[in-house]
């Protein structure tokens, strides 16, 4: 229950942030915000400070802001339409800026406290210890309940146990061993405890014979002064990763290829399993986790699609190039039509995640 409420007010904090983001670059702007609610109507308590009604609404789902002449071709100077494209694209990018922010800083936090570093083999520290980074449906490690973040201690045949320190001692045992049960000595947060597994021995083009991703990692904290600038480091690598994988997964698609081997698409229930998943490895995993996800919603919001972020800048953009705005009432029924089409991805994703969790 406690990881259900902590997942819960992570994510609505995370909508809430966005939403600040617009907010804050608008009246930066001189735009008025008429208001700043918490969760969707109906209202439960509502207090007006300034120019703005600041909300509590009771569907729990997010956040909002009422942008001034928004959607509505207003004549006043003030209002969003009458604004220049640059400040308009400005407050549009505001909310995807607050994700890059709340990333930069987790991660800042994280390498201040000590975070999890990746080396190779080849490194000599008998603190290493090998963790789970990723995990194909569906596979064996799957199945024998594995789950991301795990580190493995120990693997077992028989009479036979072996230290586990570097990547390819396990891959080596479980070369030798496919197609036996052997035990996985694992760390999950602070219980340890024995899972047996039996290896493939037909293995699927890009999986291994467990099925998971696997990194040789040790704990190294920071001086605060440098933390700083090794979050912004990772939040730029990681925005790269991301949009390098969403290159990938799109060429596949227009190919008619399908999904790459090894990624899947959750919805906010699979996400909602990936954070307890996190909260159990620790704290420091969860935080690392909420970074990811706010890097990965900072470039989702981006891409060119009417309803988020990303779509109205496309229509700025063609505003710009075309001398002249987009009608405002077809803006508005195009961003319905794509806003209903999302929610009906998330509908069967989330369906999915469901039948994956249970």
């Amino acid at each position: 229950m406690i990881s259900i409420l902590i997942i819960v007010f992570t994510l609505i904090a995370l909508v809430i942030i966005h939403e600040f983001g617009h907010f804050i670059i608008a009246k930066k702007f001189g735009v008025p915000v008429e208001e700043f609610g918490i969760g969707y109507p109906p209202r439960i308590f509502g207090k007006k400070m300034g120019q703005t009604l600041y909300s509590l609404n009771l569907l729990p789902f997010g956040a909002f802001v009422k942008i001034y002449g928004e959607k509505e071709g207003l004549e006043d100077s003030n209002s969003f339409q009458r604004k220049s494209i640059e400040q308009r694209a400005l407050i549009t990018l505001g909310g995807v800026l607050s994700f890059w922010i709340v990333g930069i800083i987790l991660l800042s936090i994280i390498f201040a406290i000590g975070a999890p570093t990746a080396i190779s083999d080849t490194v000599e520290a008998e603190d290493a210890r090998i963790q789970v980074i990723s995990l194909v449906n569906g596979s064996p490690a799957e199945v024998a309940g594995i789950k991301i973040w795990d580190i493995i201690r120990n693997v077992k045949y028989q009479s036979l146990s072996v230290k586990i320190n570097k990547v390819k001692e396990i891959q080596e045992f479980v070369e030798n061993y496919k197609g036996e049960e052997i035990s996985l000595t694992i760390e999950r947060g602070k219980e340890s405890f024995e899972l047996d597994i039996i290896p493939r021995i037909e293995i699927p083009e890009g999986e291994g014979a467990m099925g998971v991703g696997l990194v040789r990692t040790i704990t190294r904290a920071y001086p605060f002064y440098l933390a700083p600038l090794k979050g912004i480091k990772a939040c730029i690598d990681l925005t790269s990763q991301i949009v390098n994988s969403l290159g990938g997964i799109f060429g596949n698609l227009f190919q008619g290829k399908g999904l790459p081997p090894g990624v899947k698409l959750v919805g906010p229930i699979g996400v909602g399993s990936l954070m307890d998943e996190a909260i159990e490895a620790g704290p420091i995993y969860y935080l690392q986790f909420i970074a990811i996800i706010a890097i990965h919603l900072a470039v989702f919001n981006l891409l060119p699609i009417p309803a988020l972020d990303g779509g109205k800048l496309l229509f700025l953009g063609i505003e710009k190039i075309k001398g002249s705005p987009i009608n405002i009432k077809v803006e508005e029924k195009i961003n319905a039509l794509f806003f209903i089409l999302l929610i009906i991805m998330i509908f069967f994703v989330s369906i999915k995640d469901i039948i994956n969790i249970f």
